[in-house]
């Protein structure tokens, strides 16, 4: 959607360019593309995440040989390193695969220094194959 309405906004400049549309048109549509913007990027993420409770939890992952855990302060789950079929790492998170459209973010952040998360790369690499 966001594709489509900056689609939309160029092609509006591009008309008003042109003298093709009035500027009243441009204006109107150069409007509505920023509340929209603005609602996506920040009116909504605001109301889902203060509504939701699982956005306040602070959760617990913990690494070890034979499996990897989450959880919270009202409970925990535990998997074997088996479940997961992938991993792919970016600059800031590491993404765990269970299947192709299931997957845990895990911050990077979370890890106490660069030595954690370099063992936890090599955890990762040893425990599942790299996507």
């Amino acid at each position: 959607m966001i594709i489509v309405v900056n689609v939309f906004a160029l092609l509006s400049a591009t008309l008003f360019y042109f003298k093709i549309v009035t500027a009243l048109a441009f204006f109107i549509g150069s409007l509505l593309w920023f509340m929209l913007m603005i609602s996506v990027w920040f009116l909504l993420p605001e109301i889902i995440y203060r509504r939701t409770s699982t956005f306040k939890d602070h959760f617990d992952m913990s690494f070890e040989e034979t499996g990897f855990s989450l959880g919270n302060e009202r409970g925990s789950r535990n998997w074997p390193w088996k479940v997961l079929t992938a991993f792919l790492e970016s600059p800031h998170f590491f993404y765990l695969y269970f299947d192709s459209r299931t997957f845990f973010l895990v911050p990077k952040s979370g890890c106490r220094s660069t030595d954690e998360v370099f063992e936890l790369r090599r955890l990762l690499k040893e425990k599942i194959k790299k996507k």
